[in-house]
């Protein structure tokens, strides 16, 4: 299933493989936090919803595969934006 999620671009996609129980977040979620958003195209605040609003909501378990860096799960990226929050 594709997810739209702006932030790191305007047209920015995640793909999520529900039996497979793992979302492709390219550039929108790291492990640790928001991903990339120093280019002309991005903007902070979108990512931060994109993450919330749009991945968020997917089962705690589900395996993160990032665009760089180390998988990550979406229960401990909740954990992470919620500091980031603060």
């Amino acid at each position: 299933k594709a997810i739209h999620t702006p932030g790191h671009s305007p047209g920015s996609t995640c793909f999520h493989l529900e039996a497979g129980n793992t979302v492709f977040t390219g550039d929108t979620l790291f492990n640790g936090g928001p991903g990339a958003t120093g280019r002309s195209y991005s903007d902070y605040p979108t990512i931060l919803a994109s993450i919330r609003e749009r991945l968020l909501p997917l089962p705690a378990d589900t395996v993160v595969r990032t665009g760089h860096g180390d998988n990550t799960t979406i229960a401990a990226e909740r954990e992470t934006l919620a500091k980031v929050a603060q």
